[in-house]
């Protein structure tokens, strides 16, 4: 016997009548009137079947019957009449509605894409067991989108887009998401934003603000007019589908992009400079003049002219270079050595002036501070002396540090001293006190990496050494942290911009990078790489625009990093009266 499905019928439904029984259009009629009937009478809407009378269906097709049993509404599109109930073998009509059962279960919205769905007949017409089955719809009469738009999260985002946007998070994502928002707040809300300020700043400015108040009664005549240069309203002449105010912001300037060369300018050699973390061997003067300690030797490059002069030599001495560092005014440069002597040169002239002695250990550390300059040596002793008169007379011995001191550096006002030591401790000095006024014990590893910001009075920035790896901000004038950043490598040299509000890291085990942070978001704006060793040392030139770093690999990388702002004053013309003195 063929078993072969018919377009319109239930899974294991024979379309061919069997022997003895009713054909299964008949069948399917006589069953949906049993059923239809027994619920109708539960109900109360219909008869008993046995009372003599029920709704059956008069010719009903099998695919008109097969509708209205899937479409569940209880209600025919075919004509209706009264008819008698036959009886049905009770095996086969238990395989019939299991089945059928089954066959509904199945469906659901996401397996179906008519949106059939089997409900169960009841006396309301609200009542729908089905899951899934209906769209909910809330009612938003009573939300105050006013107040509850600044409170949507925008960060939360799939795993995927966080992926992807901790790899470009960058300045343009950030103020193409702020002026997303303010086009949304200027259509939905009518904040009459017209252009993006700072994003630092941006997110607490387009938080809507105490809405105005209105008087309930006006006893006035009703004289509104449509004001077409409000912003909020659209001129039925213009072509744009949003408001003046959204034209303006998709209309105002957007900021330049700034761009990071990722490969240096310019490479030199430098034979025999050290892998040493506690020496400082490469500075740049304020007359745009490199000092390289080499082994045993001092060569100067000019960033002018490119010409290399070596200063001196100290391998006759049997000494050896462990630290370089120019005066404020780049005539002079001191020159550190292992032996623990001072040497003092005219760059100028190329002769040595002076020797100063005092430390019994190699001096790693070189800072000036007009006429004064200061020391830190292995023997844990800082000296500050004045090269304008005898040594002895003018010599003073800070005593603070337990270990090695590896890093010095002068505020910008001349009035505090910063050293760091490998005992991980941060000292800060006054000219009064022998003794430090302010002690840091937060890092970890040495500290070698010290910073003053030129923009922010007293603010000060460290970095520890492998065991660390995390740059620390200062408050010297309250002798409180302020922020803490772990960067993930050796942090090995710090300095600040001369014109914008950021700094930038060199770092060593493991990452061998160079990084510009923009404070104090602490954010990431450029990371540049190329050396193949710890990127030991760092000075920045006269100008603030570039900086240069050395590395054991025996290179001297130069990169443009820092833009210089353009000056805002107004061009004075010649021809202006009021520019002579008549």
């Amino acid at each position: 016997m063929s078993s072969e499905r018919g377009p319109l019928t239930a899974p294991g439904i024979s379309t061919q009548a069997r022997p003895g029984r009713a054909g299964p259009e008949e069948t399917l009629t006589n069953c949906w009137t049993a059923w239809h009937c027994s619920v109708g009478a539960k109900s109360g809407l219909w008869p008993q079947p046995g009372a003599g009378s029920c709704v059956g269906v008069r010719s009903g097709s099998v695919s008109g019957l097969w509708a209205a049993l899937r479409g569940g509404s209880g209600l025919f599109s075919h004509s209706m009449a009264v008819g008698s109930v036959s009886k049905m073998d009770p095996e086969y009509e238990h395989r019939l509605f299991r089945q059928i059962n089954i066959q509904n279960d199945n469906l659901s919205p996401a397996k179906s894409t008519r949106g059939l769905h089997r409900r169960t007949p009841t006396g309301s017409p609200l009542s729908s067991p089905s899951k899934l089955g209906d769209r909910f719809i809330p009612t938003r009469a009573g939300a105050n989108w006013n107040i509850n738009f600044h409170r949507i999260n925008e960060n939360e985002k799939s795993p995927i887009q966080s992926r992807k946007s901790k790899d470009a998070t960058t300045d343009n994502v950030k103020a193409d998401g702020l002026a997303y928002s303010a086009l949304l707040k200027n259509e939905l809300l009518g904040a009459g934003i017209e252009r993006i300020q700072d994003p630092q700043t941006e997110d607490r400015r387009l938080q809507p603000s105490t809405p105005e108040t209105r008087s309930l009664f006006t006893y006035s005549l009703n004289t509104e007019t449509t004001s077409l240069d409000n912003g909020t309203n659209i001129s039925p002449y213009s072509l744009s589908p949003v408001s003046n105010k959204s034209q303006k912001l998709l209309r105002s300037p957007r900021k330049p992009t700034r761009k990071f060369s990722k490969i240096p300018f310019k490479v030199l050699d430098a034979p025999e400079l050290q892998d040493d973390f506690y020496l400082n061997l490469v500075d740049w003067s304020s007359l745009n003049v490199l000092s390289v300690g080499l082994g045993t030797c001092v060569y100067l490059w000019s960033a002018c002219t490119s010409q290399v002069t070596r200063l001196c030599d100290l391998s006759v001495e049997g000494d050896s270079v462990t630290s370089v560092g120019w005066s404020e005014r780049g005539n002079l440069v001191a020159v550190g050595t292992h032996k623990g002597y001072v040497q003092i040169w005219d760059a100028g002239a190329g002769k040595k002036l002076f020797a100063l002695e005092g430390h019994t250990a190699r001096v790693g550390a070189l800072a000036w501070n007009a006429d004064q300059l200061s020391s830190g040596s292995r023997d844990r002793m800082i000296l500050q002396r004045d090269i304008r008169t005898p040594p002895l007379q003018s010599e003073r011995r800070l005593q603070g540090h337990r270990q090695e001191v590896c890093g010095l550096k002068w505020s910008t006002d001349h009035q505090l001293l910063a050293s760091g030591g490998n005992d991980n401790k941060l000292l800060v000095w006054n000219h009064s006190s022998l003794s430090p006024v302010q002690t840091y014990m937060d890092h970890l590893a040495a500290v070698k990496a010290i910073a003053w910001s030129p923009h922010q009075h007293g603010l000060l920035a460290s970095g520890g050494g492998t065991a660390d790896r995390c740059i620390r901000f200062w408050n010297t004038l309250t002798s409180q942290p302020l922020q803490c950043m772990d960067t993930g490598s050796q942090v090995c040299n710090l300095a600040w911009s001369k014109h914008a509000n950021e700094l930038v890291s060199t770092h060593g085990y493991s990452q061998n990078q160079i990084l510009v942070w923009k404070y104090p978001a602490l954010t990431q704006v450029a990371k540049l790489t190329g050396h193949s060793y710890r990127v030991l040392y760092l000075a920045m030139s006269p100008d603030g625009e570039a900086i240069v770093t050395g590395a054991g690999d025996e290179t001297l990388r130069f990169w443009n990093v820092f833009n210089k702002t353009r000056s805002t004053k107004e061009s004075v013309s010649v021809l202006n009266l009021f520019t002579r003195i008549r």
